[in-house]
């Protein structure tokens, strides 16, 4: 079985959130076979500009 892995991407985070990891487990050890992951997040050519403005998010 090939996996798909997907995260938000374009101007948001680009790593797979913690489910991902607990979904794949729980796939390999229902008693499929793993063959190929396969990350898919979109990765922006020229992103727009990230929510926060110009200083960042501010505390």
């Amino acid at each position: 079985m090939h996996v798909k892995l997907r995260a938000t991407g374009g101007n948001k985070t680009k790593t797979p959130g913690p489910g991902a990891q607990s979904a794949l487990r729980a796939l390999a050890r229902s008693g499929m076979k793993i063959g190929r992951i396969e990350d898919v997040t979109p990765v922006p050519t020229d992103s727009t500009r990230r929510k926060g403005g110009r200083r960042g998010r501010r505390l």
